[in-house]
């Protein structure tokens, strides 16, 4: 998460941090340190990318799982058409890391 959190301040800071810890990041190549204050800071905004990027990924399998239904060859119900645009527009409004983990998903036709 420290990792994350710099390259959202500094999406070209080069830095290692030694075993996870705040307290033992080594700035390289000219990279302006960032405090610890500010890095932290920048949590929950990694915690609630991380929480979208598991939602998505469950969404993105749920539609590659109904894909057939669109192939040119077939045609796609309207309850199925409904469930692949709810699954599209899960992610519509969603702010926080409880938001994003209180997601139900909807019943596939």
């Amino acid at each position: 998460m420290i990792e994350k959190a710099i390259l959202k301040i500094n999406p070209n800071a080069e830095f290692s941090v030694n075993a996870n810890d705040i307290n033992q990041i080594t700035w390289n190549n000219g990279t302006t340190s960032i405090s610890k204050s500010d890095i932290e800071a920048q949590f929950p905004a990694v915690e609630l990318d991380n929480a979208m990027a598991d939602l998505r990924a469950k969404r993105n399998q749920l539609l590659i799982d109904t894909d057939f239904h669109a192939l040119s060859d077939n045609t796609m119900s309207s309850d199925m058409t409904t469930y692949r645009q709810e699954l599209r527009d899960i992610t519509e409004g969603i702010t926080t890391v409880e938001q994003a983990n209180a997601v139900v998903f909807p019943t596939k036709p």
